[in-house]
C-alpha cells in the first residue's frame, strides 16, 4: 500500500475544501444581519464580514433614557449583531465542509 500518495491525496482534498470555505467566506462577507438592544429601540445591522453598516435608534431616547444609556445599547446591539453574523457564517461554512470542524476555517 502506498501510504505517500495516499496522503498527498488527503492534502489535495483539504486544499480543495480550504477553497471551498474561503470562497463562501468571500461570497456571504457583505451579507447583513441585524442585532438589536432595549426591546429593538436600537439596532444595529453588521455585514458576515464583521463591519457595521448601520445604527438606527429614535434620538428622542437620548432626551428621554441619557445618553449613557442609548452609548451601551448601540453597544450591545453592535455585540448582538456580531454575535448574530459570527453564527449565521459558521453555519454557512459548516454546510460547506459537511459539518467537518477544521481548525483555522
Amino acid at each position: 500500500m502506498n501510504m505517500r500518495g495516499g496522503m498527498n491525496e488527503v492534502l489535495r482534498q483539504a486544499a480543495r475544501l480550504q477553497r471551498k470555505v474561503e470562497l463562501a467566506k468571500e461570497a456571504l462577507k457583505d451579507q447583513e444581519v441585524t442585532g438589536e438592544a432595549l426591546g429593538g429601540k436600537v439596532k444595529a445591522t453588521v455585514s458576515l464580514g464583521g463591519q457595521v453598516k448601520n445604527i438606527d435608534f429614535d434620538m428622542s431616547m437620548v432626551e428621554q433614557e441619557g445618553a449613557e444609556l442609548v452609548r451601551d445599547a448601540i453597544c450591545a446591539a453592535i455585540n448582538a449583531g456580531l454575535e448574530v453574523a459570527t453564527k449565521t457564517m459558521e453555519a454557512e461554512v459548516e454546510k460547506v465542509t459537511g459539518g467537518v470542524k477544521i481548525p483555522g476555517l
